[in-house]
């Protein structure tokens, strides 16, 4: 870069500020190079289109003078009809009971954390204008899809068979596409399960034992 831009000086005889701004880009794509190879995007498939995780500098990357503030995600709103019986079913999915507290008739929170998770969800009475059940598409995430499906099932909720999706990535809202069994090879972020607690509210079970770099 530091060549071409003193070609570039010497055969278009450039201004002193031509010079800087030309030296500021190449920085700039230096930088932006130094992001990308961080991040390992480079290796993943599909060359191009992961360049998103660089440039949202999800791992950590600093940026030239500050560094990214992290921001975790803490809780996942469920939208429910009935605070109580849906306490129930996710306590006997064996979620872990953080909180249960009420402030008169009109409102409470109730939060619950599925096992391993760093995320927890919250539902309860005058916290959301969500309509019950309409929570849809809530991931969580397992290493082996048959061992979870199966603690569910015995734990009493009504969990579809193992499946992956017929177009071989990411599965799309409804049943449409499904296709019997684990992805071939369990290949990492493609087999799912699904199941809804009692208001309707969607749940997927999906399988990644090997992340994507960056990841």
């Amino acid at each position: 870069m530091a060549g071409l831009l003193l070609g570039l000086k010497t055969s278009l005889k450039l201004s002193l500020p031509t010079t800087n701004l030309l030296r500021a880009i190449g920085y700039a794509l230096l930088d932006f190079d130094d992001q990308w190879r961080e991040c390992g995007c480079q290796d993943q498939p599909g060359g191009i289109e992961p360049a998103p995780v660089a440039l949202t500098q999800a791992t950590g990357i600093k940026r030239r003078g500050a560094e990214v503030v992290d921001m975790k995600l803490e809780v996942v709103m469920v939208p429910v009809a009935d605070v109580d019986r849906a306490k129930n079913f996710y306590q006997a999915l064996g979620w872990r009971h953080d909180a249960d507290y009420a402030a008169g008739a009109d409102f409470r929170v109730v939060r619950l954390t599925p096992p391993g998770s760093a995320c927890s969800t919250i539902f309860g009475t005058g916290i959301t204008s969500a309509a019950p059940g309409s929570a849809q598409g809530l991931h969580l995430v397992v290493t082996d899809i048959e061992a979870a499906r199966a603690e569910l099932a015995d734990r009493g909720a009504e969990v579809s068979e193992v499946f992956h999706d017929a177009g071989g990535v990411f599965h799309p809202a409804g049943t449409e596409g499904r296709v019997a069994g684990p992805a071939p090879d369990h290949k990492s972020y493609r087999s799912f399960a699904s199941f809804s607690d009692p208001d309707g509210n969607g749940w997927l079970l999906q399988e990644i034992t090997t992340r994507l770099p960056g990841r």
